[in-house]
């Protein structure tokens, strides 16, 4: 079935819409410390504004678990917005007030509190998402970064409405274009870059990538559990024990399917991520007991740049090592610029990948930047998203 998009969402003017964001932003001292997530919500805000229509913003922040706290409100959001726009976003702080009427009234736009001031929120309640909508002729949904939740304003909020009454915004539309080229027959050769800490968290993708991929570069915390696997010693390095079956598993399919898997040969190791004393490269199978994988070594990221530079498409998520200190990010950095370097499409599946990608100042050369972490990888197991699912019915 066909995802409705916004520009097949037929409305009259001054139609109020529900439009679902993602502004789950950093706030720092009641300030937005990083407005990427904001930022790029505006070219969907300002299509439906130039339209004619009316609409409520909502969206969550932080782990509020279900009652009013107010550290996770949205309220600075609601500043940055009016500046933005160019004029004042009234903030409603309750999502369900009575008065988001009378306010759409007299403004274009408002911004309601986090809906998970709200336990029907993540319990995708009935009468919580008819409490939303309740006022509503129509609902857009722009939050890729939540739509593998089964919460009530991506799912059963959409459920209230009929198919020519919804639509996905113009940045939900453009995650699920890119990362369809990554799922469904990706232009050969394709390459997967896989790192972040634990193997645990990413069985599923990386069990979805070895049936597309020829070539599947592995680093980060979990490359070392692939290290202890094959018998080597890894110092005092993250590990998941439990997880050596798994990642014995992933290398034997690779080998049984003809996949090119790509593990460290040497590393950076410190005695210590904090103030370490002792910084030095190590090949891989000799890390000394006292010692903990922090990147990859000089020789593993001339190998991983080279695997990356003739891709037809190239998938990446997960830092290659401890990336927030800047004495062990030259293995994440030189992915990252092995991607902006490659001529193929190129796709930065959300999370930490995507700060890497920011702070190497490259993000205008990939093909795409993911604003979904979990979403993303959830994504690129073939699995239809619930929020998708929702529009889509």
């Amino acid at each position: 079935m066909k995802l409705p998009d916004l520009d097949s969402l037929s409305f009259p003017t001054e139609s109020r819409i529900l439009l679902r964001l993602d502004l789950n932003v950093p706030i720092h001292e009641g300030e937005v410390a990083d407005d990427s997530r904001l930022i790029a919500a505006l070219p969907t805000i300002r299509s439906l504004l130039d339209r004619g229509a009316r609409m409520a913003l909502c969206s969550h922040l932080g782990k509020a678990a279900g009652a009013p706290d107010p550290r996770f409100s949205l309220g600075p959001v609601a500043a940055l917005l009016s500046r933005e726009l160019g004029f004042e976003v009234p903030f409603v702080q309750d999502c369900l007030s009575g008065k988001r009427g009378s306010l759409l009234d007299q403004h274009r736009v408002i911004l309601l509190e986090n809906l998970r001031f709200y336990p029907g929120e993540k319990k995708n309640d009935t009468g919580f998402a008819e409490a939303l909508a309740e006022g509503f002729s129509f609902y857009v949904n722009d939050a890729f970064g939540t739509a593998h939740r089964a919460h009530a304003s991506v799912v059963a909020t959409p459920g209230l409405f009929d198919r020519a009454h919804k639509a996905a915004g113009k940045l939900m539309f453009s995650e699920i274009q890119a990362l369809s080229r990554v799922v469904h027959d990706p232009e050969q050769p394709f390459a997967a870059v896989v790192g972040g800490a634990k193997i645990s968290t990413k069985t599923a993708p990386l069990e979805a990538l070895m049936s597309r991929v020829r070539t599947l570069l592995i680093g980060g915390g979990m490359a070392n559990t692939f290290l202890l696997a094959q018998g080597y010693e890894v110092g005092r390095s993250l590990v998941e024990e439990d997880m050596l079956d798994t990642a014995r598993e992933v290398m034997d399919q690779a080998k049984e399917r003809g996949v090119e898997l790509l593990l460290p040969s040497d590393y950076l190791v410190a005695d210590a991520i904090d103030a370490p004393e002792k910084v030095e490269v190590i090949p891989a199978g000799s890390i000394p007991e006292e010692m903990l994988i922090v990147d990859l070594g000089p020789e593993s990221r001339g190998r991983y740049a080279s695997a990356l530079a003739d891709a037809a498409t190239v998938f990446w998520n997960g830092p290659m090592g401890v990336f927030e200190v800047e004495a062990f990010s030259q293995g994440t950095m030189a992915v990252a610029q092995a991607m902006a370097d490659c001529p193929g499409f190129t796709v930065v599946g959300g999370g930490e990948s995507v700060m890497a990608t920011k702070k190497a100042g490259l993000e205008e050369r990939m093909s795409h930047v993911s604003t979904g972490g979990g979403a993303s990888l959830e994504f690129i197991t073939g699995e239809t998203l619930p929020a998708i699912r929702a529009l889509e019915e």
